[in-house]
């Protein structure tokens, strides 16, 4: 077979009750307000983006079917869960407590990985995917911060590494130093190559490729 064609995900919907109340909720998010139209009294649709995002939410009237508050396990990737979680907690959104699975199958909670029991605090070993908290709209519609900072092999490509956000290529420069600081320490002396090193680490670690010694 040939190249495959790009299929860029591009939307959610959410169902809502309230388009206004909805509306005010994703801005005090501090979500980009993309597009609003209206087509008389019978349809009205609003378009939201998060932050560093290439995914959209969209809402309003007569825009779907399902039921107000029924879209579940909407994640939202942070590459500093506390950072995250402060951060919506100073709009004035309530969020839980940042949690983690404490690795034992108990069915269904809110939808997150694999439904496991959450158990309080980050990650003991703050593991990529493995950190999380939660928050709600006015509809009960759930959402997710997860913590990644290491991408699984093969979920990004290398040749189009990207960061989406000038806190996440801060972030990556912050867990780049500290990494290159064990590594000069094993060398014994200054490495002179630094930023070819800081540039190998920051886009394995988003690639999920085997991370320089």
């Amino acid at each position: 077979m040939g190249t495959s064609i790009d299929m860029k995900f591009e939307i959610v919907v959410i169902p809502v009750s309230d388009v206004d109340r909805a509306k005010d909720f994703y801005g005090r998010l501090g979500w980009r307000l993309d597009a609003e139209f209206a087509n008389g009294d019978d349809f009205r649709v609003i378009q939201f983006t998060p932050p560093g995002s290439g995914c959209s939410i969209i809402f309003g009237k007569n825009v779907t079917a399902a039921a107000p508050g029924s879209a579940q396990g909407l994640y939202l990737i942070v590459s500093d869960i506390a950072a995250a979680r402060d951060e919506i907690r100073s709009r004035g959104v309530e969020v839980s407590e940042v949690f983690h699975s404490d690795g034992v199958y108990a069915g269904p909670d809110e939808p997150y990985l694999f439904g496991r029991r959450r158990t309080s605090g980050a990650d003991p070993a703050r593991g990529s995917y493995h950190s999380f908290a939660s928050f709600r709209d006015p509809d009960g519609n759930g959402w997710l911060f997860q913590e990644v900072t290491k991408r699984l092999q093969g979920r990004i490509d290398l040749a189009t590494t990207t960061f989406a956000s000038v806190s996440d290529l801060a972030g990556a420069f912050r867990r780049a130093e500290h990494a290159h600081g064990a590594h000069e320490a094993k060398l014994g002396k200054r490495d002179e190559n630094w930023p070819a090193w800081y540039a190998a680490y920051m886009v394995a670690e988003q690639s999920g490729a085997k991370l320089p010694d």
